[in-house]
């Protein structure tokens, strides 16, 4: 075992002592060590890549009204460049993903358009009727009142009026195509399963958990046309 001298030993105890988290003491230290646990948290959370020493040294010059290190000019130019790079990767991760998901659901919706029961429309929608009712069909401009469950092509359920407990109303023209075009083949009482090619459904914007380009799949419950 290698020997460690007396002045070593102290000397590591020193730099152990002056490394470790100190415990707040007065109502200025708690206070700023509480901030600090905030931004860590919030850094932390957004994934950003930084040098801490020198966050420490932007925050101490400043705080103490002294010259930082990069001028106001300099610092809005790196933090634009910054924000251009940010953006840029997310546009790229954006791009892979809509990609992936196009494929993907051109593989499903053509291989589930030969399954017994499916049909296709001149748009592309497939359904697969359920239940067939025996009451009217809704108009266009109808408003109307259904049940519903949505889910991605992975199974992942995005969005159900039977998970909360109730129905939803709304007008036929203020829905996605997909929805505003198989409603009107179903007759007050039908149960149908729509399957929806993005284009049809939130095309490359996606939105909330339904990513660009994804092609969504829906078993809806008409229960009534409003007014009828």
């Amino acid at each position: 075992m290698r020997s460690i001298s007396v002045a070593g030993l102290l000397a590591a105890l020193i730099f152990s002592a002056s490394t470790a988290a100190a415990q707040p003491q007065t109502e200025a230290e708690k206070l700023g060590y509480i901030i600090g646990m905030d931004i860590g948290a919030s850094l932390k959370q957004q994934g950003t890549e930084l040098d801490l020493d020198a966050l420490f040294d932007a925050i101490r010059a400043v705080y103490n009204d002294e010259t930082p290190a990069l001028s106001p000019e300099e610092a809005a130019t790196i933090r634009e460049g910054y924000i251009a790079k940010r953006r840029a990767a997310a546009e790229a991760e954006r791009e892979a993903v809509a990609g992936a998901n196009a494929a993907e659901g051109d593989r499903f919706l053509l291989e589930n358009r030969n399954k017994e029961g499916v049909v296709v429309t001149d748009s592309g929608l497939q359904y697969e009727v359920i239940e067939m009712g025996d009451g009217p069909r809704p108009a266009a401009t109808d408003r109307v009142r259904v049940h519903y469950r949505g889910t991605l092509l992975s199974g992942e359920e995005f969005d159900s009026s039977y998970a909360r407990g109730e129905p939803i109303s709304f007008e036929l023209d203020k829905v996605i195509p997909g929805w505003a075009e198989g409603l009107q083949l179903m007759p007050v009482g039908s149960k149908f399963m729509f399957y929806i090619p993005s284009d049809l459904a939130y095309g490359p914007t996606g939105g909330g958990p339904i990513g660009p380009n994804a092609t969504l799949i829906f078993e809806v419950e008409l229960l009534g046309i409003e007014g009828q």
